[in-house]
């Protein structure tokens, strides 16, 4: 086509193309797509959070599962893409990308998305480097199925703008083409046996250079084969924000706003739920029309609440505008009765196959006339276009898959209430007594509990919900007969409690606990909280169904879901067993002296190779893991699903054994191990060689390596210079205190140290701070002497002048403070303490506020011939020792947050105690002292 003829037809057939997508996306329908109120999408539109990488894999879960499990991740640190980029190449990508996958569960946002990204396109706001695009959807293309196209007919069918200019050929043009909703395409996709066409005038051809892009729920992904497709993209919903910002825009009444954005904070439910935009429509629509119509009372907190408000809401709207009724008439009529039971019965036959989209056909069955469901669009959406006469059928869909659950569960109920059949039952009992209400709810329990996918969590909640009489009255009218009484209630609680106690997936926990909630029991939950609230919480006592309801707070609080630390609850190995859902989900896990063995190493296997693991650092120090424990845990680290990218195994009595199973992990592709720290194990030179051959690697992504205390000597010295030399190497930072490298040994290390193109820093016991006394802070009962490096406690008042930063009591801070890591030994005599602080500790007084490890400001080691303690927040914790030494050191990394006290004897260094914790200051070094005559001398 010649260079003029392309831009003419460019101009005419591309202006009147975008002229058309205008006015086809420029407007949305929220609720009743005929009657209700058009709204410009670009001025309700809020930014979803959508992010870049991942597989095209299936995950046949429950999506109300994964909107769970995204929202415990909603602010973790992800790639995360504009809209507008999703059809670019990202930076550092090897060629270009043709075939972009979009997943999302239902009602995210995956359709609207694609409308934005037409319209901003049509609008001349973004990706003007593309032509021409096309958006279809599969449920149009469903309405079509069984006739021969080629692509020049599919687009001029669909897009009837580029028949009209006489549009043959696209192959001189860049093309987009958007397939929305691949879950609901009922097209037999054959991608091995079908003929590749490439002849856009041949019937099934695509354009061979047209890129692609398309949206699935994570159920249907794997429809289409993973080397199809270039780049995997996730909308993942609203953020917190996001949400937020979503009412804000929503209301024009910013108090209507605000009250309902805190009444959905408040309950868990609803605020999880809000993750997907549809639901954030129904939450709007349902209080918007309860905060104009009643005074006072409670705004519905649960999931099964809100749904029935919704469902009256659009009852209400029906009467008024269809039916000519006024606002105080009864809103459910005969008419609208059997046409809720018609939708019930629809939902629940449609929830059993698996269909979340049905045809007239299926309203058929279930004795619905098809122009009435058009004017209950609330609940039941109609997509097709009356206008255009291309179609023979009619596609419709409830507005979510919950909206399907909920009715689906309003049947069930429904039906059992005034038959007494059981619709869950596979066969049907007929029986002469009176239907047990008891046994219908724990049935219902039972087989939630056996889909193997929890398809029917949401559909229980639903259930339980309505056996609430309070909930039956909000459907007075509609529900004619009470369905359980509250005794049936407690035996269903009872039995869901039991059912919490057994050992079943954390999954299923969380759908039981969210079942209590709808049922308005949180006696568990609160039982757990009072104790956390106290500080009193006994992990001895707990039984397997409190264990559980730990675990369901932890998760949905998402307090220790950036840190989690184990000694919170309890320093034991069943503690850990019970707590691995939480772990799971946690990013940073200290688990450092927690009397684990390998049994743990196992359970931590487990979660580090999970695909939906959250766990970059794991801190191990100080357990007797052995050899055993870290070749179980290597298998997790070299799971390609492992994200782990610290760990700490100091102190875990490891031998060269080890080494050779963390070399093969420094060598696996899919490691993402940065930080290893094996200091204070008995590895030697040959654990070192094992070591140095995974550095090695051209895989090795190793930046930092601490093996202080390793008795590593020359020869092991040897072994890391050489796998140094690789030019591959990553690592940044080698810690080889309190080890015997010889000069030869050392001297072959600083010379990489000292290579120009090094960026190692080696850390040796030369590199120790050289601390030195603030004068302004030494108590004046404390003697200064031999060039200030020696303190000693007397009875005599020292001549100190005055100073706002001098202690009352016997104690004293160094003057610089710690920022990044930091190595000092001291000589001591008498009964002290060895301290570190934060400035702002108090001066005045000898209350606890001042005293070193008796509040949070600081941590202290206390020396005396008695042996040893440790104390932060006035919390003290003996250590046993098998001897005592005059000489102790302090070793403290404030970016890691630790601070390890150790023992220093002839030959090595004897570790006493690690801390912990997130330091949110720089840390002064200190020293206290409790008896006359005692005293300090800093090295």
């Amino acid at each position: 086509m010649k260079q003029e003829k392309l831009a003419d037809c460019l101009q005419i057939c591309g202006r009147e193309l975008k002229c058309g997508l205008k006015k086809k996306f420029q407007r949305v329908f929220e609720g009743i797509a005929k009657a209700g109120q058009q709204t410009l999408l670009n001025e309700i539109y809020t930014e979803l959070y959508i992010t870049e990488g991942g597989t095209a894999e299936v995950n046949d879960e429950h999506e109300v599962r994964q909107i769970e499990a995204a929202s415990r991740k909603a602010d973790r640190a992800e790639t995360s893409i504009r809209p507008e980029d999703i059809l670019k190449s990202s930076p550092g990508r090897d060629g270009p990308i043709r075939t972009v996958m979009t997943k999302g569960v239902a009602g995210i946002g995956k359709t609207v998305l694609t409308q934005k990204l037409t319209l901003d396109w049509a609008e001349d706001k973004s990706n003007q480097d593309i032509h021409f695009m096309f958006p279809l959807t599969f449920r149009e293309l469903n309405v079509v199925k069984g006739r021969k196209f080629s692509l020049m007919e599919l687009v001029h069918h669909f897009f009837i703008e580029t028949k009209a200019a006489g549009m043959c050929k696209f192959e001189d043009f860049q093309v987009v083409l958007i397939f929305d909703g691949l879950d609901e395409c009922r097209l037999p996709l054959d991608f091995h046996n079908n003929e590749v066409l490439t002849d856009v005038t041949e019937s099934t051809s695509l354009l061979p250079f047209a890129r692609l892009w398309i949206t699935t729920r994570p159920a249907a992904a794997n429809q289409i084969p993973p080397d199809c497709v270039d780049m995997v993209t996730e909308v993942r919903g609203f953020t917190d924000p996001q949400k937020e910002e979503y009412f804000w825009k929503r209301f024009r009444n910013k108090k209507q706003a605000k009250t309902i954005i805190s009444h959905m904070k408040k309950s868990r439910s609803l605020h999880i739920m809000c993750h997907i935009p549809v639901f954030c429509w129904i939450t709007a629509t349902v209080l918007e029309e309860l905060l104009r119509t009643r005074e006072g009372g409670d705004l519905p907190r649960t999931l099964t609440e809100m749904f029935i408000h919704h469902l009256v809401v659009q009852a209400k709207v029906k009467k008024v505008k269809y039916d000519g009724g006024a606002e105080t008439d009864p809103h459910w009529s005969e008419d609208s009765r059997r046409m809720i039971e018609s939708l019930g019965k629809l939902a629940f036959n449609q929830l059993q196959k698996g269909n979340l989209i049905f045809y007239e056909s299926d309203l058929t069955e279930c004795g619905i006339d098809v122009e009435a469901a058009s004017v209950y669009s609330g609940v039941l959406t109609q997509i097709f276009k009356e206008e255009s006469g291309l179609y023979q059928d009619k596609v419709f869909c409830f507005v979510h898959l919950s909206v399907q659950e909920f009715l689906a569960a309003l049947h069930v109920h429904q039906t059992f209430i005034t038959s007494g059949i059981n619709l869950l039952e596979k066969q049907q009992q007929t029986t002469s007594n009176k239907p047990d209400p008891t046994v219908f709810y724990q049935r219902a329990v039972d087989e939630a509990l056996q889909s193997p996918n929890g398809h029917l969590d949401l559909f229980l909640r639903f259930l339980l919900g309505l056996s609430l009489p309070t909930n039956q009255n909000l459907l007075r009218g509609l529900l004619t007969q009470t369905g359980s009484s509250s005794q049936t209630n407690q035996k269903t609680v009872a039995y869901i409690k039991e059912k919490i106690s057994e050992n079943v997936s954390i999954e299923r926990i969380i759908n039981l606990f969210h079942c209590l909630n709808e049922l308005k029991d949180v006696s568990l939950e609160e039982e757990i909280q009072q104790s956390l609230r106290s500080g009193r919480l006994s992990t001895d006592k707990l039984s397997p169904a409190q264990w559980s309801a730990l675990v369901f707070i932890l998760l949905s609080s998402g307090e220790d879901l950036d840190a989690f630390d184990l000694k919170k609850y309890s320093a034991s190995e069943e503690a850990l067993l019970r707590l691995l859902p939480v772990v799971k989900a946690s990013k940073k896990v200290v688990l450092s002296g927690c009397n684990l063995s390998e049994r743990s190493c196992g359970a931590l296997s487990s979660v580090l190779s999970s695909q939906s693991s959250s766990v970059t650092g794991l801190d191990l120090t100080n357990n007797n893991l052995q050899d055993s424990g870290v070749e179980s845990l290597s298998a997790g680290l070299e799971s390609p699903h492992c994200k782990l990218e610290a760990l700490r195994l100091s102190g875990c009595n490891l031998s060269e054994r080890s080494c050779g199973a963390l070399s093969s992990v420094l060598s696996s592709q899919s490691s993402s191990v940065t930080e290893l720290d094996l200091s204070n194990n008995n590895l030697q030179d040959s654990g070192v060689e094992s070591l140095s051959a995974g550095l090695e690697s051209p895989h090795c992504k190793l930046e930092a390596l601490r093996l202080s205390g390793c008795l590593v000597t020359e020869e092991g010295c040897a072994s890391l210079a050489s796998a140094l030399s690789f030019k591959t190497s990553n690592l940044r930072e080698l810690d080889l205190s309190y080890n015997h490298p010889g000069d030869s040994g050392e001297k072959m290390l600083r010379a990489k140290v000292e290579d120009p193109d090094s960026v190692l820093c080696l850390f040796s016991p030369s590199d120790s701070c050289q601390l030195t006394v603030d004068t302004n802070t030494v108590g004046r009962n404390l003697k200064l002497s031999d060039n200030n490096r020696k303190v000693t406690f007397v009875k005599e008042d020292q001549s100190y002048p005055d100073h706002p930063d001098r202690f009352d009591w016997y104690q004293l801070l160094c003057g610089t403070g710690v920022t990044g890591r930091c190595y000092w030994e001291a000589e001591w005599k008498g009964w002290v303490y060895i301290s570190v602080s934060y400035r702002g500790i108090s001066r005045k007084g000898g209350g606890n506020d001042c005293l070193f490890g008796r509040n949070d400001q600081s941590w202290s080691l206390s020396c005396s011939d008695r042996g040893y303690s440790v104390r932060h927040n006035n919390r003290q914790t003996s250590i046993s020792s098998s001897s005592v030494s005059d000489r102790v050191s302090v070793y403290v990394d404030v970016p890691a947050g630790t601070l390890s006290f150790y023992r220093v004897s002839s030959d090595s260094l004897i570790l006493l105690h690690t801390f912990n914790t997130t330091f949110t200051q720089p840390l002064y070094p200190g020293f206290g002292f409790w008896s006359s005559g005692s005293s300090v001398f800093v090295y």
